[in-house]
C-alpha cells in the first residue's frame, strides 16, 4: 500500500513478468534471436531512470527473491497479475510460461493472481493443453502474444476463425480478462502484427470477455482511442505507457494520458509496470505526482484526480479479477467518482 499526502493507494500491477532468458536456456540454432529479443527489451529499460537500470546478466535472469523486493518490498505493489510469454521457438522452457509464473503463486498465494495463454495456431493440441492450465491454475484472464513465431507463422489474430474457438472456449472456462499485446515492435517481431485493428471486431463479437490492450497500441494510439471509446469491454493497459514514456518522454506520456482519458476514461485504464523492463517504484511515484506540464497545449484534456489515479492504479484492476480491497483503500462512498461507479454499476445490473 502506497501513501501520500495523507492518500492510500491499493496498486496492483496487471502486467509483470517471471522469465529466464539466460543464454543456457537459448534454443540451438535460435540464439541470434533468443539473444536480439532480451537485448531489445533491456535497451527499452535505458528509457527509465538511470539509478534503476540493471546488467544484462541480471536483467536475462533474476530471482524471485529479487521480484518480490522490487514489486512488494520497494514497489508498492499490494497485488501483482503474472501475465506468460512463451516463446518456445527461441527459448527452450519457455521465456515466461504459466508453469513458471505458477511458483510464484504457489509460494506467495495472496500476493499474485496467475494468467495463462492460448495459440490458436497450436489447434486441438493447444485448445487441451489451454483447459488444462484452466483447470489446474484457475486464471480469471489470458495473455495473448499475436505477434509470436509458431513454426512458419509469424503471427495471428483475434479476428481469425480459429482464434474465435479458442476465444468462445474461454468464456465457457470462466477465463473474462484477455490481455493482448499490441505496442512498440520488438526485435525480430513484425511491426504489423502489433496493428490494434483486430481488437475491434472480436470485442464486438464476445461481449462477455474485457479485453486489456496492453501498451494502448502505441505508437497507434489514435486508432486504440477511436476503437476503445466505442467498445464498452476495451481497456486500455497502462504498460510502456508508464515506464516507456514518463520519465524519458514526459510532454508525449502528457498527451497520450490526455487522448486515453478524453477517449477511453480513467474507469478503463489499468496499471501495469511491465516488470522486468521496469520496476513499479518509481512509475507508482511519478503517477501520484503526476500533472500535465505547463502550457495550453494541455487544456482540452480532462485532469486526473486523486480518485482517477487510485482507481488507474489498482481499484480498476481489482475489479476485474475481484481482488479484495480493504475498506480503507476503497473510494469514499460521497466522493464524485465512487458515486459515478455506482451508477455504473446499477446500470449494469438493470441491463443484465
Amino acid at each position: 500500500m502506497y501513501e501520500k499526502n495523507g492518500e492510500k493507494y491499493f496498486v496492483v500491477d496487471s502486467h509483470m513478468h517471471y522469465w529466464d532468458a539466460s543464454p543456457e536456456n537459448w534454443v540451438p540454432g535460435a540464439e541470434q534471436y533468443a539473444k536480439g529479443w532480451i537485448e531489445c527489451f533491456h535497451a527499452y529499460q535505458s528509457l527509465g531512470p538511470a539509478e534503476t537500470h540493471w546488467s544484462i546478466e541480471h536483467f536475462q535472469k533474476y530471482s524471485e527473491a529479487d521480484l518480490m523486493k522490487d514489486l512488494f518490498e520497494d514497489g508498492h505493489v499490494d497485488v501483482a497479475i503474472a501475465q506468460p510469454t512463451y516463446l518456445k521457438e527461441w527459448y527452450t522452457e519457455g521465456f515466461n510460461t504459466t508453469e513458471r509464473n505458477g511458483q510464484l503463486l504457489r509460494n506467495h498465494p495472496d500476493k499474485f493472481r496467475l494468467n495463462t495463454r492460448f495459440d490458436p495456431r497450436d489447434g486441438e493440441a493447444g485448445m487441451r493443453e489451454f483447459e488444462r492450465n484452466v483447470e489446474e491454475w484457475k486464471p480469471l484472464g489470458a495473455k495473448l502474444y499475436t505477434a509470436e513465431w509458431n513454426g512458419d507463422s509469424r503471427g495471428f489474430k483475434l479476428s481469425d476463425p480459429e482464434c474465435y474457438k479458442f476465444l468462445e472456449r474461454a468464456q465457457e472456462l470462466g477465463i473474462r480478462n484477455i490481455h493482448i499485446h499490441k505496442g512498440p515492435t520488438i526485435w525480430p517481431l513484425d511491426k504489423d502484427a502489433f496493428d490494434v485493428s483486430d481488437v475491434d471486431k472480436a470485442a464486438t463479437t464476445f461481449q462477455g470477455l474485457n479485453f486489456i490492450v496492453e501498451h494502448v497500441g502505441l505508437p497507434r494510439i489514435e486508432d486504440f482511442c477511436f476503437m476503445a471509446t466505442q467498445e464498452p469491454n476495451v481497456y486500455a493497459g497502462l504498460s510502456v505507457v508508464l515506464g516507456g514514456l514518463m520519465h524519458a518522454r514526459p510532454r508525449f506520456f502528457a498527451k497520450v494520458m490526455g487522448e486515453l482519458l478524453f477517449w477511453v476514461g480513467e474507469d478503463k485504464m489499468t496499471f501495469g509496470s511491465d516488470y522486468a523492463i521496469w520496476e513499479p517504484k518509481w512509475q507508482v511515484e511519478g503517477l501520484v505526482d503526476w500533472d500535465y506540464p505547463e502550457g495550453h497545449d494541455y487544456d482540452d484534456y480532462p485532469r486526473l484526480g486523486v480518485d482517477g489515479k487510485k482507481k488507474i492504479l489498482g481499484l480498476n484492476a481489482a475489479k476485474l479479477y475481484d481482488i479484495p480491497v480493504p475498506a480503507e483503500l476503497q473510494l469514499s462512498g460521497d466522493s464524485p467518482a465512487a458515486q459515478d461507479d455506482a451508477e455504473l454499476v446499477n446500470r449494469e445490473v438493470a441491463q443484465a
